[in-house]
């Protein structure tokens, strides 16, 4: 059975609620360890009115406690939510879990608390000094993306065919994909042969030189009758339900054009992976809905269990 820490994520949120009312059905597959001190543990559980199981262990002394203010973005839960995610990643990095699983945070926090990066795969990318891939969605389609979070107007500019390149070999390489990758060209009409956008020329080069590459490595990859990647798909048509019967893993160029897509159809169930790294960890794809934070409100489960199911396949 696999340990697995969790990263208890902004407890003004609803995180800490998924945690308890998921313990006992995920303690089944995978021993967890939550990273939260039992003081904190307590208060979140009496404001929710529920019981804290026999054996769900904690840490202690994870970062100065404060009062949960359900729903509000605040400096002290932000610090803590940080040194949560820091405790966990340090618990994997020195094998004592086999992998983590981060419940939601709110950037803005983090920000109010004085930590600098953007989200968990910014910060994992810094701790290890790895390119870490962002991949989100579920078994039925799974979605990376090249660029993330960055203005929409940057975009193009950051195609280029070095960087390009070593995305698909690593995302190949870690995603380890049963069919070919769907890659996704930037323009409409994925260009229209360059009336419409040659971004398409460096995204097709990148995919000649990935392939070439990974063929060198390893020359069982390829058969006459099948490639790695596509060539570069028209956007508009790429989530076609004709289309995704052909393809499992998808390359998106920037964030929303395979968010969009990925969230109307499988929103509840999707998870977020980070690829390219030397630990493993998964996350909800969920905010922290502070809206019904502690409200008693019936949760969804299903993208936290999917992500803990991902540990256990993996």
């Amino acid at each position: 059975m696999k340990k697995v820490a969790i990263s208890i994520g902004d407890l003004n949120g609803i995180g800490i609620q998924i945690a308890l009312e998921n313990h006992a059905t995920l303690s089944k597959d995978i021993s967890p360890l939550y990273c939260i001190d039992k003081v904190m543990l307590q208060q979140a559980a009496q404001k929710l009115n529920m019981s804290i199981p026999h054996d769900f262990h904690t840490i202690e002394n994870i970062a100065p406690k404060f009062e949960i203010e359900a729903g509000i973005i605040s400096k002290k839960s932000g610090a803590y939510a940080y040194a949560s995610f820091v405790m966990a990643v340090e618990l994997a990095r020195s094998k004592k879990v086999d992998a983590i699983c981060t419940l939601p945070i709110h950037k803005k926090a983090w920000e109010l608390a004085g930590v600098k990066y953007k989200g968990h795969t910014d910060a994992l990318r810094d701790f290890f000094d790895a390119e870490a891939i962002m991949m989100l969605g579920c078994e039925k389609m799974y979605v990376a993306l090249f660029t993330e979070h960055i203005p929409l107007k940057e975009v193009a500019s950051s195609i280029n065919e070095k960087d390009l390149t070593r995305f698909l070999v690593d995302f190949y390489h870690t995603a380890k994909p049963s069919t070919t990758v769907a890659v996704l060209g930037l323009n409409p009409h994925a260009g229209d042969d360059g009336v419409l956008g040659d971004e398409e020329i460096i995204i097709q080069k990148a995919i000649n030189h990935a392939t070439t590459y990974l063929k060198k490595e390893n020359p069982s990859l390829l058969t006459p009758h099948s490639s790695l990647f596509t060539a570069p798909m028209v956007p508009d048509v790429a989530f076609t339900p004709n289309v995704r019967k052909n393809y499992t893993h998808y390359i998106a160029m920037y964030h929303d054009q395979g968010l969009s897509p990925l969230k109307a159809l499988y929103f509840d169930e999707g998870i977020n992976v980070s690829l390219n790294l030397p630990i493993l960890r998964t996350s909800v794809d969920h905010g922290t809905a502070f809206d019904i934070a502690y409200k008693g409100v019936e949760l969804n489960h299903l993208s936290y269990i999917n992500a803990i199911k991902y540990i256990v396949k993996h």
